[in-house]
């Protein structure tokens, strides 16, 4: 068929050229009859026929049809494909540098001095580096708590140089998050809008832009290479949901951006697994939301306030459940119970025991918590996020317990962790 079409194309083009090369003298040559004539000689109809006839494609359409209507039939959903605006296609790297374009100039530079006295009574000064970005217009930044803790002084450079004094508004050392004010007149910062870590998904795009070794607004990418991390904040306390990526980050970094393709924040870059001290591939961001969630009282308050329930308690697994009898192979058993504390007045127990399950050391006898507010609690770091995502302080909740075999709930009034 294809030779057909390639003898009617050069026959054609042969006519089109006598025509065009004739002169005002010659006769018109009859453009149709020629036609006619170059159709039959290749004889198109006849290759067509036998096309078709040969890849049978009656029969293949007719099979098509019937497996899309069994598809339909059986309830498979048939893809819809999405409409593609004319031009909106981009290169990856047209979208990375869409985002640097857009936040480049909202990332910020942040040195913290600590004065140190040496053996002759002298200040020493200390200083670190960090990242940070714009929250508003008036003046607020965002970044990690360790690059500003326990700062004597804190400084932020904008991207056009300017070099400010910054206020520390407010710090939550649980999650790893401060809160700095700079003055400045309104619209002259530009904030990067926030995005939605719990709709992120493994494998989307992630954009890093920081300080990394002083190296100002760097920008690095990968992907977002796992969800639901769990990470100690420097003072110990369990950071949840935190995002992994292989975007290169490293010292210098942490306080800053990690953004996905629309140039919003779905993280705040925080720490790296490294043996050597730089990037590895696997850095950690703290998710937006929790940004989110402690922000509004860092600024109000000072400081996050982190909901108390007032125990120690330790995960429940199959062996443990099998060695102390326990009802259930999930939940957490309470080890201790702060005295005065919430759980305390409303009545939890701790444990009476020590007993040894392998190389781990635990005290048996307590409750053994399966549920908060009706809620089902696997382990330790799902008490952590029901606690600060779920309830405020203040807040009673009913914590559904098993007790020497029998179920019951305790109602415990929420007080404030302790800073």
């Amino acid at each position: 068929m294809k030779a057909g079409i390639v003898l009617l194309l050069i026959a054609m083009s042969t006519i089109i050229f006598a025509s065009a090369c004739s002169g005002d003298d010659a006769p018109a040559p009859d453009i149709e009859t020629q036609v006619r004539d170059a159709l039959a000689a290749a004889d198109i109809e006849g290759q067509i026929r036998e096309a078709v006839e040969a890849t049978d494609i009656e029969t293949r359409i007719g099979n098509a049809v019937a497996t899309a209507i069994a598809a339909v039939n059986a309830g498979v959903p048939i893809p819809t494909p999405l409409p593609q605006e004319p031009g909106s296609f981009r290169t990856q790297a047209q979208v990375i540098q869409d985002v640097y374009r857009k936040v480049t100039n909202s990332v910020v530079h942040i040195s913290s001095t600590v004065y140190t006295v040496d053996s002759f009574n002298s200040p020493v000064p200390r200083t670190g580096t960090g990242s940070g970005f714009v929250l508003d217009n008036e003046g607020r930044i965002l970044t990690n708590n360790h690059v500003v803790e326990g700062a004597q002084l804190v400084e932020v450079t904008l991207a056009d140089g300017t070099i400010l004094e910054a206020e520390v508004l407010g710090r939550d050392p649980f999650s790893d998050l401060a809160v700095l004010q700079v003055d400045v007149s309104p619209g002259q910062l530009l904030p990067i809008p926030m995005g939605d870590s719990d709709s992120l998904l493994v494998g989307e795009l992630a954009i890093a832009i920081g300080n990394p070794f002083g190296l100002d607004r760097t920008v690095t990418t990968g992907v977002v290479s796992a969800l639901g991390r769990t990470l100690d904040a420097p003072n110990g306390r369990t950071i949840a949901n935190v995002i992994q990526t292989d975007a290169a980050i490293n010292p210098g970094n942490s306080g800053g951006p990690l953004l996905n393709a629309d140039g919003e924040v779905i993280g705040i870059n925080t720490a790296i697994f490294s043996p050597s001290g730089g990037s590895v591939g696997i850095g950690f961001a703290v998710p937006v939301n929790t940004a989110k969630r402690w922000v509004p009282e860092m600024i109000q308050f000072g400081r996050a306030r982190h909901p108390l329930l007032g125990v120690s308690i330790a995960n429940v697994n199959s062996r443990l459940a099998e060695e102390l009898n326990l009802f259930s192979e999930e939940g957490v058993l309470v080890q201790q119970i702060a005295q005065n504390g919430p759980a305390h007045m409303a009545g939890l127990r701790g444990g009476t025991s020590q007993v040894q399950i392998g190389n781990i050391v635990i005290l048996a006898g307590g409750d053994h918590i399966v549920t908060m507010n009706g809620e089902p609690i696997a382990d330790t770091d799902a008490v952590t996020v029901f606690l600060d995502f779920k309830t405020e302080v203040g807040k009673t909740v009913d914590v559904g317990i098993i007790r020497n075999g029998q179920e019951m709930t305790i109602t415990v009034t929420l007080g404030e962790l302790p800073q």
